[in-house]
């Protein structure tokens, strides 16, 4: 538990320049969606960086929290809890009203079985949100799922390339986008889409998985031969930066690590880490979801926790043993289908 609590204790750090954008937010913070695999640091990270910032602001943490003891841990740091099933009926009235609203919730495991609960999470809820936070800025968290592959070489798609979603997932995530830039421009409700693709840290993410196959001997499919990562600190910093860049018609990031990185080479590096030889099986295509950050970084900076110290970090975890979340990511997947 202690290494666990160090591991969330640095997810939570905040950088200088997060809590200077702390200080000059004005307003409180209500998250919803907070109990998902990056709601609980953001809401740690959000807390710090207040307290840091000298700030007196509420933080609102709203989740079903299935996960036992999060709210209580959430509610010992300084985070106020509300158990809420969202999508029941007359739950945005129970909702306390908020200047800054960042919006993380979504649906994407299980679509294949249900694509009607996808569907309502992903669209559905969103729309429900706008309109009870007509007058909030909103920070709504997207995916990079919502373009086409496009080629390696390229570098990764732009906020301004034409949307090209594979799979009901994916279209639904596009939903959501544009139900919400509805309501930005005909409320005019000030908002930031993020497209995150993908976020990491020692227990889940994409680096997880590949170490996980790895460490087991498991053969890693280099179809999808290429991806982007960031630590997940340096992502909710700046879903917590975004407030500054708020917009209507919505303004759109690609929240993501600056490098096009090699599943390849990423399977090499864990190997020599374990002393294990990776196996590998299928060729690299010439295409994969990849997103270019630039526009990001050129607000917000490179992400401080560079890929080296990312596979050295969840190396060391992964060899001692440590947890896992046990939510694979599936990066892997090229046909659109979860």
């Amino acid at each position: 538990m202690t290494e666990i609590a160090a591991i969330e204790e640095s997810l939570s750090c905040p950088t200088e320049l997060l809590v200077g954008d702390m200080a000059r937010l004005p307003g409180n913070l209500l998250i919803l969606g907070a109990g998902g695999k990056m709601g609980p640091s953001l809401c740690r990270l959000a807390a710090r960086s207040s307290a840091q910032a000298g700030t007196a602001r509420s933080i609102v943490a709203v989740s079903r929290f299935g996960v036992p003891g999060l709210r209580e841990q959430l509610e010992a740091d300084g985070i106020t809890t509300l158990a809420v099933d969202l999508l029941a009926p007359g739950a945005m009235a129970g909702l306390p009203d908020a200047d800054n609203v960042v919006l993380m919730t979504g649906s994407k495991f299980g679509t294949d079985q249900h694509p009607e609960h996808t569907w309502a999470s992903n669209v559905g809820l969103p729309f429900l949100v706008a309109r009870r936070f007509a007058s909030s800025r909103i920070v709504a968290l997207s995916t990079g799922n919502v373009y086409s592959p496009s080629l390696v070489a390229a570098g990764g798609s732009r906020e301004d390339d034409r949307p090209g979603p594979v799979g009901e997932y994916a279209q639904s995530a596009l939903g959501r986008e544009r139900v919400l830039e509805h309501a930005s421009r005909s409320q005019g409700t000030p908002m930031v889409f993020l497209r995150l693709n993908y976020a990491i840290e020692p227990r889940y993410g994409v680096l997880r998985d590949i170490a996980d196959k790895v460490m087991a001997g498991d053969p890693i499919d280099l179809t999808v031969g290429h991806v982007n990562v960031i630590w997940q600190r340096d992502a909710n910093a700046i879903v917590l930066r975004a407030f500054h860049h708020v917009a209507t018609p919505p303004a759109v990031f690609n929240l993501t690590g600056p490098d096009v990185v090699s599943v390849r080479a990423l399977a090499k590096a864990f190997g020599a880490a374990f002393g294990k030889a990776p196996v590998f099986e299928g060729i690299e295509s010439d295409e994969a979801l990849l997103s270019d950050a630039s526009r990001c970084q050129s607000l917000f900076g490179t992400p401080p926790i560079g890929l080296p110290e990312m596979i050295d970090r969840v190396a060391a975890w992964v060899m001692q043993g440590g947890a896992s979340l046990d939510k694979p990511t599936g990066y892997d997947r090229r046909d659109g289908h979860f």
